[in-house]
């Protein structure tokens, strides 16, 4: 069963088999306003914590989507390219962004579960 863990940068990953799925929260994507374009990064590019992975455009400002944790980027959601409103109908489900190898699955421990992510927010 894949496990889903939050950021305080409002990302979440959904961890399965030592992949991990990464998108923007709801409130995230609430506070960008409808996206106009999604800057997907490359399979292959190896990130760190902290790395800025993709970049997403909304009519409001652009904004750094940031690694949640090391590893190296498997595939990035191709349907945004196309279709960038589908992170805002969709964030946490056909609007991921990337998907990643995890290089350290000890660094999930640093990160929030739904719970904590929601009193985060408040």
């Amino acid at each position: 069963m894949p496990q889903t863990y939050f950021t305080a940068d409002h990302e979440w990953l959904r961890v399965e088999g030592g992949i991990a799925t990464v998108g923007i929260t709801d409130y995230a994507q609430e506070q960008l306003g409808d996206l106009v374009f999604v800057e997907l990064p490359e399979a292959g590019k190896k990130l760190s914590k902290g790395d800025t992975a993709v970049v997403v455009e909304s009519v409001k400002a652009a904004s750094d989507v940031y690694a949640p944790v090391d590893g190296e980027i498997t595939e990035a959601n191709g349907t945004l390219a196309a279709d960038p409103s589908l992170v805002n109908s969709a964030a946490t489900g056909d609007g991921w962004l990337w998907k990643m190898k995890l290089a350290d699955e000890s660094q999930l421990a640093g990160l929030m579960d739904e719970a904590a992510y929601k009193a985060h927010i408040g």
